[in-house]
């Protein structure tokens, strides 16, 4: 049975720290509303507005906040973790942070996955995948899965990443935003091949690093990170070979985000220490019982409505053609005046796929027999590592091929190697299964 969110909000304990649940359903949510206005839909394919309106890039410096959403996973994480090493007494408690931590994760973006694979089967059998706005949408709609795959390096990389924490502090985060530099410099200065993959890893890192000095209350000046940050973000644009926009561009040379620059990490410093200014007001507003059930309401939907938004915004162009209507030029003032009811009639339709798809993300009340230990299944920490690693590299992957041309064996490149969807697919599902049967059965509540 479901828990409501009611029932949620009422056993919320006093010292839970309920701005952060609101940042992740804020960046959620202007992710989302950034990928709606972003996506330029025409009979010629699916464009994007800030490439045919570039002074309009100036917007990613406030809707690309995908780096509050990892700095809040790294407040979780060590929170969470710490919790179960506390309630451990001694036992491997990897295997269990692991299981427990992805599962609300894996369970709707393998759902998602294999709902729209079968999708991608039935066009392509059909005959409809050469078409431009079909081909398009196949390719576009596992875009976003990227940012689940960095999720799931964090989550693996957690354990080691807070004895860092605990031994150095801020010395970690230097290390790591160091460590990015230096990545630039080979890339952009000596020309290093595929040295700029390396920042997939020490750019996103290092906010998820900023996650947990917060855990520790080790941001007392905030404004001084914000103001270093943008100070630092402004000069890179200014005066490096970083480009303005904070998301990618087609036909750019240079992205700021993948791979992810020095200039994105700052973005995301004067981000943190942005938000980091608001924990007073927006504490005391979250106080408001109301106020309270509605982000608790959308933090239990937040995954399932972004993983179904690209598709509920391609329904909104798919009925508009099939109702006869014209797709204007994007950009022009027709295409202008489209844009609210476009969004609403989005939302609505995302709100419809949440209702479908929630069970898969919302936590329940677990039967008595669930609950208990299973006998002889002792946690494996390197099972859960190895399943971690294939779901992520599954996920990017799949980020990355996207899923047309199923049937023709389609491939990209996923850093050096080749890929292709059935293949990534594979992995994923090969490696929730490795996660999920890593742990004993007993349910694990985390803390975060």
């Amino acid at each position: 049975m479901t828990v409501s969110a009611r029932a949620m909000a009422a056993a919320t304990p006093a010292s839970r720290d309920r701005y952060v649940d609101l940042l992740r359903v804020a960046s959620l949510a202007t992710v989302v509303c950034g990928h709606w206005l972003m996506a330029a839909v025409s009979t010629d394919g699916i464009g994007n507005l800030l490439a045919l309106v570039p002074p309009l890039q100036v917007l990613t410096w406030g809707l690309q906040v995908m780096p509050v959403f990892f700095f809040v996973g790294g407040f979780s994480h060590a929170l969470s973790y710490r919790s179960l090493e506390r309630r451990g007494e001694g036992r491997p408690v990897y295997a269990a942070f692991l299981r427990a931590r992805l599962r609300r994760l894996l369970r709707p973006t393998l759902v998602f996955v294999l709902v729209w694979a079968a999708l991608a089967l039935l066009v392509q059998l059909a005959g409809a995948d050469g078409g431009r706005l079909a081909g398009a949408a196949l390719r576009m709609v596992t875009q976003p899965l990227w940012f689940i795959g960095i999720y799931l390096a964090m989550v693996a990389l957690t354990p080691p990443l807070l004895r860092l924490h605990a031994r150095w502090g801020w010395g970690a985060f230097a290390a790591l935003a160091g460590a990015a530099a230096l990545v630039d410099v080979l890339r952009f200065a000596l020309g290093v091949p595929y040295a700029e993959f390396l920042n997939f890893a020490f750019v996103w890192l290092a906010v998820h690093q900023l996650g947990f000095l917060r855990a520790d209350g080790r941001i007392t000046r905030p404004a001084l990170l914000g103001a270093a940050g943008l100070t630092g973000a402004v000069l890179l644009v200014a005066a490096g070979p970083y480009p303005l926009s904070m998301v990618g561009m087609p036909g750019e040379k240079v992205s700021n985000m993948a791979p992810p620059t020095l200039a994105l990490l700052c973005h995301g410093m004067w981000l943190v220490g942005a938000v980091q200014l608001l924990v007073r007001p927006a504490t005391a507003w979250l106080a408001r019982p109301r106020v309270w059930r509605g982000v608790v309401a959308a933090n239990g939907v937040a995954m399932t409505a972004f993983l179904w938004h690209l598709t509920a915004m391609l329904g909104v162009y798919a009925a508009q053609l099939a109702a006869g209507l014209a797709l204007p030029e994007p950009a022009t003032a027709a295409w202008w005046a489209q844009v609210p009811p476009r969004i609403l009639l989005a939302a609505a339709l995302t709100a419809a796929l949440v209702a479908c798809f929630r069970r898969f993300e919302a936590p329940g009340a677990a039967p008595a027999e669930r609950a208990r230990t299973a006998e002889g299944a002792p946690a494996s920490g390197p099972a859960a590592a190895l399943g971690t690693t294939l779901c992520l590299l599954g996920i990017l992957g799949l980020s990355t091929t996207g899923l047309g041309g199923l049937l023709e064996g389609h491939t990209a490149v996923l850093i050096a190697f080749p890929v292709t969807a059935p293949a990534a697919i594979g992995m994923a599902v090969g490696g929730a299964w490795l996660v999920e049967r890593s742990s004993s059965a007993r349910r694990v509540r985390l803390r975060g």
